[in-house]
């Protein structure tokens, strides 16, 4: 069995509308945050920078959220913009829906292989493990990953998941000898 492994290399970009350009994609850069008390309430955003033009917007992390509802180390966090908190926040689907925005992975993962591929054994078994969830369709993984053309994938893998749906959750395939 082979180990493959799917993981991020920086944050992904932004699919949001700018304000001010209409310009599609947004970064968020170093990755920072912004509180604002009021009173015994917090507002927490997460600064976004429009890639066209540099606009700065905010995407609402939480709001008149009370204070004594936060974890001391989460509120740190929050204050140093750990960016270990700026990834598991800006990878929440929660977050995601509600600012109305998707994530845009390409150029932002990679493929981890082995590069030893066992000489005339056939078939092989490959594992498939995502380190962060990184949605990629398994047919163009698969072809990155063996160097063969899609339909050389279609015609020699044996997966059990669908291989023209993208999927973020690890899985298995088998590579048949080519003939």
């Amino acid at each position: 069995m082979l180990p493959w492994v799917v993981r991020r290399t920086r944050l992904p970009l932004l699919s949001l509308r700018c304000v001010d350009c209409r310009s599609e994609s947004a970064t968020t850069g170093e990755g920072r945050f912004r509180v604002n008390a009021n009173g015994k309430l917090l507002d927490v955003w997460l600064l976004v920078r429009c890639v066209s033009c540099g606009r700065t917007s905010k995407l609402t992390v939480h709001d008149r959220a009370p204070v004594r509802s936060f974890d001391p180390a989460e509120l740190d966090g929050y204050h140093a913009n750990d960016p270990e908190l700026v990834a598991s926040r800006l990878l929440d689907p929660l977050l995601a829906r509600r600012n109305r925005f998707t994530l845009d992975w390409r150029e932002a993962w990679r493929l981890d292989a082995p590069p030893a591929w066992p000489g005339g054994v056939w078939p092989v078994r490959v594992e498939v493990v995502f380190a962060d969830p990184v949605p990629v369709r398994p047919e163009r993984l698969i072809a990155h990953g063996l160097g063969l053309s899609r339909s050389e994938v279609l015609r020699r893998i044996k997966c059990d998941v669908p291989l023209h749906r993208p999927t973020s959750t690890g899985f298995a395939f088998t590579v048949m000898a080519g003939g």
